[in-house]
């Protein structure tokens, strides 16, 4: 046996029912375990075990950052000399602003995503962000969102193709 991990049918309603909506409760693996037939325990279990496979990396929320009073966002391509990528990028993920921070093998190497009130706080984020790392203005691109697009993408595990949509404005 090669110890492949091979989801069975009960993993496979586990991945089904992650990709629907999370019950925004105390306990929603209590809530999902019922909904399929098992126990919190088993749930939690065979999580485990599925990620521990690398089938699935994290069951995180997607926060429409709109609904938060966060009406303006940029993505920041950054060039930071090399001797200071980790420096410069605990600051930036130091901000809760920030939702992602990446590296990028790239002129440059850092990315990250912010959002705010407005494209007035926005702009004050970079400027605080580039005085704070000592990075200048001619060694970042900013690019504000101009249009928002959600991409829907739900796998089917039942032998169907995936399905998408896409929400937003263009």
């Amino acid at each position: 046996m090669s110890g492949r991990f091979i989801p069975d049918k009960l993993d496979i309603a586990i991945l089904q029912a992650l990709q629907e909506e999370i019950p925004l409760v105390s306990r929603p693996w209590k809530e999902i375990s019922g909904k399929i037939g098992i126990s919190e325990q088993e749930l939690l279990a065979r999580l485990n075990r599925i990620k521990n496979a690398g089938i699935l990396k994290a069951v995180s929320p997607i926060i429409e950052s709109s609904e938060c009073g966060r009406g303006a966002a940029t993505l920041v391509a950054m060039h930071v000399p090399s001797g200071r990528l980790q420096e410069v990028a605990a600051i930036i993920s130091g901000y809760p602003e920030v939702s992602h921070n990446f590296r990028r093998e790239h002129y440059y190497q850092v990315w990250f995503t912010l959002s705010g009130r407005d494209e007035e706080h926005i702009r004050v984020l970079v400027r605080d962000i580039l005085e704070r790392t000592g990075i200048g203005e001619d060694d970042i691109l900013d690019l504000p969102t101009v249009n928002k697009l959600k991409v829907d993408v739900r796998f089917s595990f039942h032998g169907t193709k995936a399905t998408g949509g896409n929400s937003g404005s263009c």
